[in-house]
């Protein structure tokens, strides 16, 4: 009698066993053959302001580059806050006093239009007005001087220069380990991230033969 128990027991162990492997398998596979988990578009804030910014530039006839200002704008806040396009102190305001979008996108268009008018005189490269709306249009004038041509090497020079006239203002708020430190005015690689940001922009943000998302014709 114990025997035979013994062989049931087992025989039970090993079908509970065959039947944990089958039910993994099983869910293994419906993972598998399951659709991917879609992660938020991380772009999904600055699109919904792409109408506004459109309008805006439109009233410059610069709508061409609503692409650019949008990815712009996604490097300033990522399209949170009452200042997306972070254009209080363009506007000779202390830092996020603009607390209206609307606000916002009108004084950075406005600032965004004066650096690309400036760097057109200046026949600078279009990557030396997008790192002016960063710096400010004194860093056209030393690109201008330096070849024309944007690099981040002229852009770490150049923000030297303004640490040096401003060394208890421009500080990296005293961390050494930040990634722009000396170089504390401005970021030398804006220009890069927001280009980047145009190429991730570009599959997402539908482009028709009237908008350029390269700076081709400025």
């Amino acid at each position: 009698m114990k025997k035979r128990k013994r062989k049931k027991f087992k025989t039970f162990f090993v079908l509970f066993i065959l039947f944990c492997a089958l039910a993994m398998f099983q869910n293994y596979f419906q993972q598998q053959d399951s659709p991917l988990v879609v992660k938020k578009d991380p772009f999904a804030d600055v699109k919904k302001y792409r109408p506004l910014v459109h309008d805006e530039l439109a009233k410059y006839h610069l709508e061409n580059h609503t692409a650019v200002v949008v990815a712009l704008m996604q490097q300033e806040s990522r399209g949170q806050g009452g200042d997306p396009m972070q254009a209080s102190e363009s506007a000779g305001l202390a830092r996020n006093t603009i607390t209206d979008p609307k606000k916002s996108i009108q004084v950075g268009v406005k600032h965004f239009q004066r650096v690309l008018t400036y760097g057109n005189e200046k026949k600078v490269d279009f990557q030396t007005i997008i790192q002016s709306y960063n710096m400010g249009i004194g860093y056209i004038d030393y690109v201008a001087e330096h070849g024309g041509k944007h690099s981040e090497e002229l852009a770490k020079e150049f923000s030297l220069q303004r640490v040096k006239e401003k060394p208890t203002i421009y500080t990296c708020d005293g961390n050494k380990n930040n990634f722009r430190y000396p170089y504390c005015y401005g970021d030398f690689t804006y220009s890069t991230k927001v280009t980047k940001n145009m190429e991730l922009l570009a599959d997402s943000i539908p482009v028709t033969g009237d908008e350029k998302t390269t700076g081709e014709s400025f």
